[in-house]
């Protein structure tokens, strides 16, 4: 055995097996990026790839040295909106090396965002060709929404900036509009994201029957923490759910998934808030011009029955000045063919007619009385009308108001929660607040204010 190699012996063989196995220029691999973490300037990671079932079938260390990372990063980011982070698909390009003590691994000199984006959408494309043939990629949109959504179930992280800006522009709107909306706690990025929001929506649908909709909504951020909305079971969760959801992932550029199937897609949580403020001043504007169509058509409805009254007594006293003229130059006739009649046919006809003409007065008084007498309950019976319905919808909203108070955010704060703020801004993280700064807060019966040490 007096061939034997010593083990750095072999690990240069090694070394030189892979350098002169590969071309000069170095290769282009594609994989899925692991474990990415930066570290004295250099990022390190592992490559990936995995089988259809998603079992890793290679992996090998990589790396990018500092002074490539920069510029890699920023081309990258440009192309694709997102940062270079564990879960991408990549193409990248580089040269593998062996090193005596650290083993094999790949050096990125170079980086394809072309590849990330097809992969991304063709991963888009299949959830949603999975949906169509399973025939639920409309549905969300086929759901009618309540003219007024005011029992709203919202799924976010407490602590995002989207859902304290939605919540204020939603409670604060300048109509005076009252919304009760109520937190459904998720993770809104990350690996969780589609497990935490199944999990909220299933809490929703156990209350099904209170909630007018659902609104998914987060802050802003990377691409790349919209890819946990990117998910089969997630997409099929939203597709299927038997409440109409607004989504506001907060991105203007990308969509999502779940942008394309939900009920109604709004770009940002804020612009979710003036959605819904917006539909209940269209609902109110709606409802004053039905009133004042009823309101209308009853005062035409009066005024024309005024008119029909008053032409009908301007008109019979004439029909019965002229049926006796008539009656008269009949008797006269008759006075002058049958002489024989004699005077006193001719004066009990005459003393008929003064009867008549003296029941005159009154027929056309009875007539008048009961025109009169019929518009007046036509009246009450519209103003009653207008009466009711107005009153029914005063008591719908009424009641709506005291049976969801209970969940209004007042109610959080009952149960032990609070709110912290500096300058009148809501704290969102611990960065937001200096040593010495002055800070209140808010609990449920008032507020505290404390120094930061």
């Amino acid at each position: 055995m007096n061939s034997a190699l010593t083990l750095s012996q072999l690990q240069h063989y090694l070394a030189d097996a892979v350098r002169n196995s590969l071309p000069g220029r170095g290769v282009w691999v594609t994989a899925e990026l692991v474990d990415v973490r930066i570290s004295g300037g250099h990022c390190y990671m592992e490559l990936v790839e995995k089988d259809a079932r998603g079992q890793t079938v290679a992996k090998m260390r990589a790396n990018i040295w500092r002074n490539l990372l920069p510029s890699l990063r920023k081309k990258f980011y440009a192309a694709t909106g997102a940062d270079i982070v564990t879960g991408l698909k990549v193409m990248v390009g580089g040269c593998a090396n062996h090193h005596p003590l650290y083993g094999l691994s790949f050096n990125i000199q170079d980086i394809d965002p072309s590849y990330t984006l097809g992969d991304m959408e063709r991963l888009r494309r299949e959830i949603l060709d999975t949906l169509k043939a399973e025939n639920v990629l409309e549905l969300q949109r086929s759901l009618p929404m309540s003219p007024v959504p005011q029992k709203i179930a919202v799924i976010s992280a407490s602590g995002a900036a989207g859902y304290g800006d939605f919540i204020d522009q939603l409670l604060h709107n300048t109509e005076g509009f009252r919304f009760y909306p109520c937190l459904f706690e998720a993770v809104m990025q990350g690996e969780r994201t589609s497990a935490s929001v199944r999990a909220a929506l299933q809490r929703i649908e156990e209350t099904i029957d209170f909630w007018d909709c659902v609104v998914i909504i987060r802050g802003g951020g990377a691409t790349t923490d919209l890819n946990g909305f990117d998910e089969l079971e997630l997409a099929r969760a939203v597709a299927t759910f038997p409440l109409p959801i607004v989504v506001g992932i907060g991105h203007e550029r990308d969509r999502t998934v779940l942008d394309e199937i939900a009920h109604t897609r709004i770009k940002t949580p804020t612009g979710v808030a003036a959605f819904f403020v917006e539909r209940a001043r269209g609902w109110l504007a709606e409802a004053m011009t039905r009133v004042n169509e009823i309101t209308r058509y009853a005062s035409e409805y009066v005024n024309g029955e005024k008119r029909r009254l008053s032409q009908a007594g301007a008109t019979i006293p004439s029909l019965a000045s002229a049926r006796v003229g008539k009656a008269r130059a009949g008797l006269e006739s008759v006075a002058r063919i049958l002489p024989a009649l004699g005077q006193t046919q001719i004066a009990r006809e005459e003393a008929r007619l003064k009867g008549i003409s003296a029941l005159m007065p009154t027929l056309v008084g009875r007539r008048t009385e009961a025109e009169r007498h019929d518009l007046s309950i036509a009246e009450e019976r519209l103003l009653s009308a207008l009466h009711t319905t107005l009153r029914r919808h005063t008591d719908r909203l009424a009641s709506l108001g005291g049976l969801i108070d209970a969940y209004s955010p007042i109610r959080t704060l009952e149960r032990g929660y609070s709110i912290t703020r500096i300058d009148g801004r809501a704290v969102r993280k611990s960065d937001d607040v200096a040593p010495g700064a002055v800070i209140t807060t808010q609990l449920a019966d008032g507020t505290i204010s404390s120094k930061v040490l």
